[in-house]
This record gives C-alpha cells, sequence and structure tokens, in this order.
C-alpha cells in the first residue's frame, strides 16, 4: 500500500481531550507540526456511532477535516478488560460520564470484575488499544492502529497520565501508567516501537506519513 505524505503545517487533532492534545504535541514536536485541536477551533464533536476503535476514529478525523480545510489526525482508543468481553472498550469515555469522572469509571471496571470473580492475575488481563485516523479534506483516510497488554490492579497507583492509566500495569514493568511519567509511557523513538498502545500506533503512522524518504 503506498501511503500519502503529510507535509509539515498545520494539522488538526480530532479531539476536545486535553490529555490527548497534550500527547500528541510531544510525538509531533519532533517533526514541525503546529497542533491545533479540534476544541481550540470551536469545532463541534461529532456522535461517535461507530461500533469498531476504526469507525469512530474515521467519524472525528473525518468531521474535523471538513470543517477545518486541513489534514486531520483523530484517536479512538480505549481499556479493554478481557474478564468484561473487552469492556468498556470503544465505551470507555462514556463510563466516565458526561463529567469525565474516571476515578468513577476505574471503580466501575472494578466492580464488574469483582462480580465476575476476575480476582486473579489471569482472569485480571487487559490492554490499551489506539486506532489513529488521518483524513485530508479530500475524503483521503488512512488509519493505524496500536495495542498495548497488562494486568488491570486495584487500588489505583498514580496521578500521572489520564483515564485508565492508574489501574493499568503493562507487561514487564513494576508500574502502572499512571506512575509512570509521558516519556516514560510513550518510550517511543525512530529506533524502537514504544510502550504505549498510542505510541505504537504513532510509530506506525510515522513511518508511513511523516518520515520522508
Amino acid at each position: 500500500m503506498t501511503h500519502r505524505k503529510l507535509q509539515p503545517g498545520r494539522l488538526v487533532l480530532a479531539s476536545h481531550n486535553a490529555g490527548k492534545l497534550r500527547e500528541f504535541r510531544e510525538l509531533l514536536a519532533p517533526y514541525g507540526y503546529e497542533v491545533i485541536s479540534a476544541g481550540e477551533l470551536d469545532l463541534p464533536e461529532p456522535d461517535e456511532t461507530g461500533t469498531t476503535f476504526e469507525a469512530n476514529a474515521e467519524l472525528k478525523a473525518v468531521a474535523a477535516a471538513s470543517a477545518s480545510g486541513l489534514p486531520s489526525l483523530s484517536d479512538d482508543s480505549g481499556f479493554c478488560a478481557a474478564a468484561l468481553d473487552g469492556a468498556p472498550g470503544i465505551y470507555s469515555a462514556r463510563w466516565a460520564g458526561p463529567d469525565k469522572d474516571f476515578a468513577l469509571a476505574m471503580r466501575n471496571v472494578e466492580e464488574q470484575l469483582q462480580q465476575r470473580g476476575a480476582t486473579t492475575p489471569e482472569r485480571r488481563r487487559g490492554s490499551f488499544v489506539a486506532v489513529l485516523c488521518l483524513a485530508w479534506p479530500d475524503g483521503h483516510t488512512e488509519f493505524f492502529r496500536g495495542e498495548v497488554e497488562g494486568q488491570i490492579v486495584w487500588p489505583p497507583r498514580g496521578e500521572k497520565g489520564f483515564g485508565y492509566d492508574p489501574m493499568f500495569q503493562p507487561d514487564g514493568h513494576a508500574r502502572t501508567f499512571g506512575e509512570m511519567t509521558s516519556e516514560e509511557k510513550h518510550g517511543w523513538s525512530k529506533d524502537k516501537p514504544g510502550l504505549s498502545h498510542r505510541a505504537r500506533a504513532f510509530a506506525a503512522f510515522s513511518r508511513a506519513c511523516l518520515e520522508q524518504e
């Protein structure tokens, strides 16, 4: 597949999430892009009616590209508990309610795990999934997926990161994402794939669309 290269300039992050904006600005900083969010442009948030990460990522990216006339990058990501059949998954943000209360969302996950008897390490497996969609104003789209596996811990640990980070301990590490700096959490460079789901998806995006041949 031939990927379309993204030229330096303004890039819209199709998100109203301050945590995602901070992470993507850090990831894109070496490439010289001016990253502005859909929230900063006062663009409406489209209804996420898709049933997959890819579908929801596309809805957001295409809406932002159409409204702004600029290339737009979206991220649809979620926290998936194996014992809950992959929930909350694409509904991860909704579990936090209208106030985006992720402390509540994490409690909801833990309560449901307890109800299903998921108390042993092998029953407390989880993953983060991120799908990036890059959309141009002419309707062209490309997708990049990243995943990371680990353990679901309780109580949550750490106040760094955002969302479900404090209850997720990635495989091979003794700390949760909530206890890691953004640099540790991403762990990405051109020479290694990265640690977080978003960093892994970004690495694929970078190779395909950012790095000039």
